[in-house]
């Protein structure tokens, strides 16, 4: 009997522990869990508690022994090495099952750390399952990251081995990742018994001796291992996330919550069922690549697609409809600013013409706000369903969306729909007071939260709660601000540090970014708050114009300016925009908004260690002098 996201949410709700035990069925246990929620420690919950179970083999063995072994499991797709390579569930599990082998003789054991230092490859993800395999525990870090910024997880996770490549590739510039990972070792405190390397043909890296292993090698003589038991609580990996100190954070993800809300989603959310072909358009270095490239899809039994590309320039922004075509992909999964990319390169999606894209159903947004001009222009060359859902690295899995697999809702752009299932989600003020409907304040979910979310951080309960669960008691605050409207929608507008005080208003930078993201000449913008002694802040808009454009900058400046007044009022004091070339963003696709305010309002700024492409902030710092802010550095 179908049921509706308004009854599966309420059921959820009430009755949690119900809910998940039956989700849970759908997942292989050794053993069954005691309690499906033990909230005796509170505020850390554990889900399944005294279950024992295997992620690994939920992903890979589990479907083996159902008959789908010659499935399709994984698909790599890389044109930036012009490169193809398809693995079944069989083919897959034979190498997870020999490198969990090389892990094991090279020191790693049960509830080990693992650091994964790779490009997007099947080995990276290979990696990922082996050390599910043995219960050690991952921490993948994106591959080409400073040398700085690893060694500082290296020291906090206290990896046995490290598994890295000689190289990554960045459209068509190799970056070898072996001297940013021996300096790295160098710098950190704690040294690693043994690094794993992986030569990639394109750059050969120096090998230290004693320490360094080549993974061909140690693959040709390896001997294969079988799943190892673990709790359901016990860590299946770390995932470090950036902290206001400077100091990262370590995202803890249990093994049987996570497996039960992955698996659960990949239905509820994505309606994708065993043997469709889900693509997640993201790196293993994020959250999405753990949850969406890796596990999930590998749980539900689907194929998954692993990319090692862009979505323009690898060759052209025909990419992503070429791998869609080509690989019967059902549903996509990426990050809006990937479409904006698109969007600027082919506004009117000339590209699309040349594929076949008649399997494709689902297009998916997260990641950043998603802004109506782009979700339109994406629905209406696509002529398929472009769902705009909400989540962060803590929670593994989306706050709020259209759960197409439970009842598919009208859109209202701008919102990611509704809470999913699990997510007891409330706007309060900050007084801990929940506003009234339509009112903006913090987004914040009512503890205890579904399964597959953080349970902690690494060794860091104190931090988990001071920078999650203090601000308001009973909740985790997501730190996003935004209001809920009367029907239950959500709209998440910034982050809660990107509202902005202009003259005692309390404004969104985000509804003055869908404002001008509206404007037909348009591919993406930013909008901050810089200082303002009059005033405390007034907001500068910054805009990247399509492909093409003809008509004059100053005009489209004037027409912006002219819209923000009209639609949200006076009382935005939005004066001023510039166009660029560019906007600096994290390789995760985020624009980084901080930095670029404290370039604005002349203060010290660090290189962030995420960002793209680091010339970018220098063409930043010479658009802000130019309208008047910022000053050149001597």
């Amino acid at each position: 009997m179908a049921t509706t996201h308004q009854e599966e949410h309420t059921k959820s709700i009430e009755n949690p522990e119900i809910y998940w035990a039956k989700a849970a069925d759908d997942c292989f246990w050794y053993k069954p869990c005691d309690k499906v929620l033990d909230d005796s420690n509170k505020p850390f919950y554990k889900w399944f508690k005294g279950g024992i179970t295997n992620t690994c083999y939920n992903a890979l063995d589990f479907h083996i022994n159902s008959g789908l072994g010659e499935k399709l499991a994984l698909i790599y797709d890389s044109p930036v090495t012009d490169t193809i390579k398809k693995y079944t569930f069989i083919e897959l599990r034979e190498e997870v099952a020999k490198f969990a082998g090389v892990l094991a003789e090279n020191g790693v054991n049960k509830g080990d750390r693992v650091v994964v230092y790779m490009p997007m490859i099947p080995e990276a993800a290979i990696a990922m399952l082996a050390c599910a395999r043995i219960g050690a525990v991952h921490s993948v870090v994106f591959g080409g990251f400073a040398s700085k910024e690893l060694a500082t997880r290296i020291d906090d996770a206290k990896p046995e081995v490290i598994v890295s490549a000689s190289c990554g590739i960045e459209t068509q510039k190799v970056i070898p990742y072996k001297p940013l990972l021996d300096e790295a070792i160098n710098i950190a405190n704690h040294k690693p018994g043994k690094t794993i390397i992986l030569q990639r043909p394109m750059e050969k890296a120096t090998m230290k001796p004693g320490r360094d292993v080549d993974w061909k090698d140690a693959m040709a003589t390896a001997e294969p291992h079988e799943c190892v038991p673990v709790e359901a609580t016990d860590p299946l990996y770390i995932l470090y996330t950036s902290g206001t100190t400077g100091q990262p954070k370590g995202v803890v993800r249990d093994n049987g919550g996570h497996m039960v809300a992955l698996k659960w989603s990949m239905k509820a959310v994505y309606d994708v069922d065993e043997g469709d072909v889900f693509w997640a358009a993201s790196d293993v270095g994020w959250v999405v690549g753990h949850s969406y490239i890796v596990y999930a899809p590998l749980l539900k039994g689907c194929t998954t697609v692993l990319f090692e590309g862009k979505p323009v320039g690898t060759p052209d922004a025909g990419a992503f409809w070429r791998v869609i075509s080509e690989h019967k992909v059902k549903t996509l999964f990426t990050a809006p600013t990937a479409f904006r990319a698109i969007k600027r390169d082919d506004p009117n999606a000339e590209l699309m013409e040349n594929y076949d894209l008649s399997n494709f159903k689902a297009l998916f947004l997260a990641g950043e706000r998603s802004d109506p001009d782009t979700l339109k222009w994406a629905e209406n060359n696509l002529k398929v369903p472009v769902i705009d859902h909400w989540w962060q690295t803590e929670t593994g899995w989306a706050i709020a969306s259209n759960c197409m697999g439970i009842e598919p809702m009208p859109v209202k752009y701008g919102s990611p729909t509704k809470a999913v299932p699990g997510w007891d989600l409330k706007v309060l003020d900050k007084d801990c007071n929940p506003v009234k409907d339509g009112d903006i304040g913090t987004l914040a979910a009512k503890l205890p939260l579904p399964p597959g979310t953080l349970p902690t951080l690494w060794q860091n309960d104190e931090r988990f709660i001071s920078a999650y669960l203090d601000e308001f008691p009973g909740y985790f605050t997501t730190s996003d601000a935004g209001y809920i409207d009367e029907d239950g929608y959500v709209y998440v507008m910034a982050r809660t540090d990107d509202i902005i005080n202009v003259a005692g208003h309390r404004l969104s930078t985000g509804a003055m970014e869908e404002i001008l993201a509206d404007h037909p000449d348009v591919a993406e913008c930013a909008v901050l708050g810089v200082a303002d002694q009059l005033k405390g802040q007034l907001p500068v808009g910054f805009l990247v114009l399509k492909a093409g454009v003809e008509k004059g900058h100053d005009d489209i400046l004037k027409e912006v300016v002219a819209d923000v007044r009209k639609r949200i009022g006076p009382v935005a004091a939005f004066k001023t925009a510039t166009i660029v070339d560019r906007l600096p963003k994290t390789r995760s696709g985020k624009i980084l908004r901080g930095t670029i305010q404290k370039i604005a309002d002349n203060e010290q700024w660090n290189m962030p260690a995420t960002i793209d492409d680091p010339d970018i902030l220098g063409e930043m710092e010479q658009a802000l002098i130019k309208i008047g802010y910022a000053s050149a550095r001597k």
